[in-house]
């Protein structure tokens, strides 16, 4: 199979390599952390960005949609959508 990406260094800006579920918790990690995640039924997600010390909630997300944002955890508590994706 031909990967015409092969030759380029992985960047946020790269397609996404990888593609795992996620599933919202109270204090476990996303590991591999991912470049973005994909919301596959809308509603709210309380996550914690890679760099950051507090988590933020991002209300009324669309389903489909995808955040641009590398998130380190995404809490159960206070997240209402599902079918959660992350892109690695």
């Amino acid at each position: 199979m031909a990967d015409r990406f092969d030759t380029q260094t992985d960047s946020l800006s790269q397609p996404a390599r990888d593609a795992f579920a996620i599933t919202p918790h109270v204090s476990n990690e996303i590991d591999p952390l991912p470049k973005a995640i994909f919301v596959g039924t809308g509603g709210n997600i309380t996550l914690r960005a890679a760099d950051a010390t507090a988590d933020v909630v991002f209300k009324n997300i669309a389903s489909g949609q995808i955040l641009d944002v590398r998130a380190r955890y995404i809490r159960a508590t206070g997240t209402t959508a599902a079918d959660i994706v992350g892109l690695a």
